[in-house]
């Protein structure tokens, strides 16, 4: 927002706005080439206080060059800033469990907190954008945000420290943690039901701007339709802090995501704004479930000597499925208000079924063993 606000008050296009902007958000999908150092790391800290050093120095390089050079000099420094910031996202969160001790309760509820902040930040982020915008300048907005890289770099260094679980020439290489989760059932299905639901709820923003005319209310009543979204994600982080789920972190992601796509069904045929408002809190609280049960996968099936790998793999490339899902909704949006919606709901919940067959499957396959011809033969 920073980025595309400094563009356009300066008197660029959108074209050049919306390139730039990506520039900060596309190399998150490079994110897991450089992760690997989270897993092979002495002390992890170093690496993500560095990391957030990174990111807030380039961002800020580019801030700053963009009105006296070409717009590649800045691009090139905010695809290195994107670049980082996937260990400031996966990779903090891969840290939960050095922080909230052993227990599964303790460490579910601190993963609660973990989907707070993210609502949060993701609240106060744009905040703080639009207020010091108004205030200074769109520039000077980029620069606070910067500067708040640094503090945060400060701050991780008071993480409690753990020590990396193997030796780094156990620690497999980035293309290889991929097919490990692949090849793993319960992270196999973290991941394409992590993806199916970012791509889905990305379309929530276009769709409560689009609606506002069917529901009768003016268009900026928009906002309060993602503001309930953002209220019941809240919520919903708040509901995990203080009754975290017991249940089977595999099973528990499947029901969340159909409770999304059921969530999303109900947006999509709320009648009145008073039941669209509803509907979008609800959706907040499926996806902050949801979300707080995709960490609690990655955390508890995540091979050791690859942890922070993992949490960068399946982080990274939700936020490019998040991306993909609002190009997307703009894209079919304008032939029918209602099939971006409809398509998420499909999407999602056929996801979950296929997560639930495949898990129902191999459960009933390691259930029933086959047997060799002649019953009671052991391979040594």
């Amino acid at each position: 927002m920073a980025i595309v606000l400094m563009v356009t008050s300066s008197g660029g296009s959108g074209w050049l706005a919306g390139a730039l902007g990506a520039c900060i958000t596309a190399p998150h999908l490079l994110g897991p080439f450089v992760a690997r150092r989270l897993d092979t790391a002495r002390d992890g800290r170093t690496v993500i206080a560095a990391a957030s050093l990174a990111h807030g120095t380039t961002l800020a390089a580019a801030v700053l060059l963009y009105p006296h050079t070409h717009p590649a000099a800045p691009a090139a420094l905010l695809i290195v800033s994107g670049l980082f910031g996937p260990l400031l996202t996966g990779g903090i969160s891969s840290r939960l469990p050095a922080l909230a001790g052993h227990g599964q309760q303790r460490q579910r509820r601190a993963q609660g907190w973990d989907v707070a902040t993210y609502g949060i930040s993701g609240t106060l982020g744009p905040t703080l954008v639009a207020a010091v915008s108004a205030w200074a300048s769109p520039p000077a907005a980029a620069l606070v945000l910067a500067a708040g890289c640094y503090v945060a770099a400060a701050v991780i260094r008071f993480l409690p420290h753990a020590p990396a679980p193997s030796a780094a020439s156990e620690v497999p290489r980035p293309l290889r943690t991929l097919a490990t989760i692949l090849a793993s059932g319960p992270l196999r299905r973290t991941l394409y039901l992590t993806v199916t639901v970012a791509f889905s709820v990305a379309a929530l923003p276009l769709t409560a701007v689009s609606s506002t005319h069917t529901l009768g209310v003016s268009a900026s009543a928009a906002g309060l339709l993602t503001a309930a979204y953002g209220l019941g994600n809240l919520a919903g982080s708040a509901g995990v802090m203080i009754r975290p789920a017991r249940a089977e972190a595999d099973r528990l992601m499947t029901g969340l995501a159909a409770t999304v796509a059921a969530s999303l069904l109900l947006i999509a045929l709320a009648p009145t704004f008073t039941l669209a408002v509803t509907a979008y809190a609800a959706a907040g609280i499926a996806n902050a479930y949801f979300f707080a049960a995709t960490l609690a996968a990655r955390n508890e099936y995540a091979p050791d000597n690859a942890r922070g790998q993992t949490f960068v793999w399946v982080g990274a490339l939700k936020i490019t499925a998040g991306s993909a899902g609002t190009a997307a909704a703009g894209a079919i949006i304008s032939t029918s208000l209602l099939l971006p919606l409809l398509t998420a709901t499909a999407l999602t919940l056929t996801s979950a079924l296929l997560s639930h067959t495949e898990r129902h499957h191999h459960r009933k396959r390691d259930n029933n063993p086959k047997r060799t011809s002649s019953g009671s033969s052991v391979i040594r």
